[in-house]
């Protein structure tokens, strides 16, 4: 899932379109570079991000969404049902809710739809994240709303445990090094899993000094290579040329690569 923000203050500024047609060109790009699906949001969900309305959304995203479509298979990033809707009836075929709220809207459009665990909301969900177990939490959530998305006939489902979107550097971790829970519970519901590690804040606390998001590729990287090994069905990035590589070397025979 490569990433095009119609937004001016996404956290990585190398994927801020704030312009229509720069939006519109980012997009066919990921599409010929090989992305499976490209993901449209017009309202940053970064840590300490402060709403936009909705007819400022639908602004930014409606018009790239109906450009995109006819390329390849467009998700809608956004918490708010009027953008949802708006979005696929421009075309959209997925909706990608970090706030867990739309899934009976993806029902009832048919359309498919991640969902998302949060703690919070993005102005907030990074002050002092708690969890008594963050692995058996984040699943217990998850499996609630696979059950919703059942009984919604959601047509196409992923889950997501929401890399920081309300959890601190051990949560993060722990949620990754658990990846394997996560597919195993996504396949009781026949669904897939989605994991965003992209340039996130937490790759640059790892090591003894601290990364700037432009400083983040490797890290990025080495996580989505641990979550493609897992099972994860699909990882939502910045650098698609690099995810792609590494896809595509992950999907080879073991022989085919030694040779």
């Amino acid at each position: 899932m490569g990433i095009v923000n119609v937004t001016p203050d996404s956290f990585f500024a190398a994927t801020r379109t704030h312009a229509r047609d720069q939006a519109i060109e980012r997009g066919r790009e990921l599409f010929a570079l090989g992305c499976d699906v490209v993901d449209v949001g017009g309202e940053s969900t970064r840590p300490g991000a402060q709403d936009v309305t909705a007819e400022e959304e639908m602004d930014r995203v409606l018009d790239v969404v109906r450009a995109l479509a006819p390329w390849g298979p467009v998700s809608i990033d956004t918490r708010k049902a009027g953008v949802a809707r708006a979005a696929v009836v421009a075309g959209a075929d997925l909706i990608n809710d970090v706030s867990g709220s739309l899934v009976e809207l993806a029902g009832e459009l048919q359309v498919g739809y991640v969902a998302m665990h949060a703690q919070g909301t993005p102005p907030t969900m990074q002050i002092a994240p708690h969890y008594d177990d963050v692995v058996v939490e984040v699943l217990v959530a998850l499996e609630s709303l696979a059950r919703r998305a059942t009984r919604a006939r959601v047509p196409r489902l992923w889950l997501d445990p929401g890399i920081g979107f309300g959890k601190s550097l051990e949560h993060n971790l722990e949620l990754i090094a658990h990846c394997a829970d996560i597919v195993e519970l996504a396949r009781r519901y026949g669904a897939g899993v989605l994991v965003g590690t992209s340039r996130k804040g937490f790759l640059g606390k790892l090591g003894s000094e601290p990364l700037d998001v432009d400083e983040r590729l490797e890290g990025s990287i080495a996580t989505e290579a641990w979550a493609m090994l897992q099972g994860v069905a699909m990882v939502r990035v910045h650098d698609a040329a690099a995810a792609l590589q590494l896809r595509d070397l992950i999907s080879r025979p073991v022989a085919e690569v030694g040779s």
